[in-house]
């Protein structure tokens, strides 16, 4: 067959396929006929041998993606946690988390961190964002919430708080191994967090791609932390950056399309993903993230 012919298979008279071949300078050869009478039989057959065609064959994984990209000399888990706050509840909300969150923050019998909290200035607005980071994965936080629904003090905050909210939800992460690990630092600083919906199946391929594009986002050290859903909405990947203000994240983000290799890996992964969205967050008082 000549280079660059294109395939077309079409059903014929009584029933019978046809594959022709059609060359680039558009001439066609007519290559064999599929004979048999239209069945559901033959035309299950027919489908088969069909797809057969197209179909790209795939490896099976000897491990799941959770334990080729997540960091292994930790086993912290993550909650992020949305919040949409009543617009006339926002100040009495943030007030009521900063009295009741640095408790459990600060609290040596709970195993558990808080990472950051944030209300949302740009994107969704009316939503508060939290990010927790359990020590010691499922076990510390199946430890906290049974410590926690037996805490009167934080069962009275959770009912004032659920009047204050319109809706909420929550994912449970774990943190890619080739991101900064998220800590503590000194503002004043704007947060973006960019969330992705990636295609099904995907998560390799994102995680193979941006272990290289994380080079490319380190000079300003504008990298907080990177994070993939386990439970919750899933093929969900949360970038978190800082920078000193929206004029300075254009300026950083338009230098990295100067650095060779940037628009490649761009050029990549944009394909993986099904949705994106981005939040400039800014963060209350009490978060370690300033």
């Amino acid at each position: 067959m000549a280079a660059g012919a294109l395939l077309l298979l079409r059903r014929g008279s009584g029933g019978r396929l046809r594959l022709s071949a059609f060359s680039a300078q558009g001439g066609r050869s007519r290559l064999f006929f599929l004979r048999g009478l239209v069945s559901s039989n033959s035309r299950s057959a027919e489908d088969s041998w069909l797809k057969s065609l197209f179909v790209r064959k795939v490896d099976p994984r000897k491990d799941a993606h959770s334990n080729l990209l997540a960091k292994r000399e930790t086993s912290s888990l993550y909650k992020i946690q949305f919040h949409n706050v009543k617009p006339e509840c926002l100040e009495s909300y943030n007030k009521l988390c900063q009295e009741v969150l640095p408790k459990i923050h600060e609290g040596k019998e709970y195993p558990c961190t808080l990472v950051g909290t944030w209300n949302t200035w740009y994107g969704e607005q009316d939503q508060a964002v939290h990010l927790w980071r359990y020590e010691g994965g499922y076990p510390a936080l199946t430890e906290v919430m049974s410590k926690l629904r037996h805490d009167k003090g934080f069962v009275e905050f959770r009912r004032e708080r659920g009047n204050m909210l319109l809706s909420r939800k929550n994912q449970l992460l774990l943190e890619f191994s080739f991101w900064n690990e998220p800590v503590p630092r000194t503002g004043p600083n704007i947060y973006e967090l960019r969330s992705y919906q990636l295609r099904p199946g995907t998560m390799i391929e994102w995680g193979n791609y941006w272990a290289r594009a994380i080079g490319f986002r380190q000079d300003d050290k504008e990298a907080v932390g990177g994070f993939f859903s386990q439970i919750g909405q899933l093929y969900m990947v949360h970038h978190l950056w800082a920078y000193k203000d929206l004029q300075t994240r254009e300026d950083i983000r338009n230098a990295a399309w100067h650095k060779p290799g940037w628009d490649e890996l761009v050029y990549y992964t944009v394909p993986l993903i099904q949705e994106m969205e981005s939040r400039i967050m800014i963060p209350l008082q009490i978060s370690p993230l300033q």
